[in-house]
């Protein structure tokens, strides 16, 4: 062999001997080691349902209020007063008819029809006021309204 042939030769042993890759060479244990990182993504619980709260609420409503005495008498009849109209002081304009003028009144003490159950009474040709007291019953025969003034 020649010198050169005893050269390649070397080169070849040698390269085969400091590349060949083995586990103990020191080339490995130079390098840094890679760093692992795992991320995990916690699992939270699944939210609760919203809670639904049903609240029962009775209402009961006010009995209707009957309604009262009337404070005001429009047309012929008789009324008790304290029921049928309240008490005090009414006053009406007069006669409802021109042609035949006459507004009857009367303040009776029962319903009896007896000439003995009238308190007082009149035929008002105008304007007139009468007084009415609770128990009293109040007749009355072609008149304009009568109302409460007192």
């Amino acid at each position: 062999m020649t010198h050169g042939a005893t050269a390649f030769v070397a080169l070849v042993i040698g390269a085969a001997m400091g590349g060949g890759g083995g586990s103990g060479s020191t080339r490995d244990s130079a390098r840094p080691a890679p760093a692992v990182t795992v991320t995990k993504t916690a699992d939270a619980p699944a939210p609760e349902p919203a809670a639904t709260v049903t609240e029962k609420v009775t209402v009961t409503p006010k009995p209707a209020k009957e309604p009262g005495p009337a404070a005001s008498v429009a047309g012929d009849g008789t009324y008790l007063v304290g029921e049928d109209m309240k008490a005090g002081t009414y006053k009406t304009t007069g006669p409802a008819d021109s042609a035949i003028p006459n507004c009857y009144w009367a303040r009776l003490k029962d319903a009896s029809g007896e000439f003995d159950a009238i308190i007082a009474n009149g035929n008002a040709q105008g304007q007139t006021r009468v007084t009415v007291r609770k128990g009293e019953y109040f007749q009355t025969s072609g008149c304009e309204t009568w109302k409460k003034v007192g």
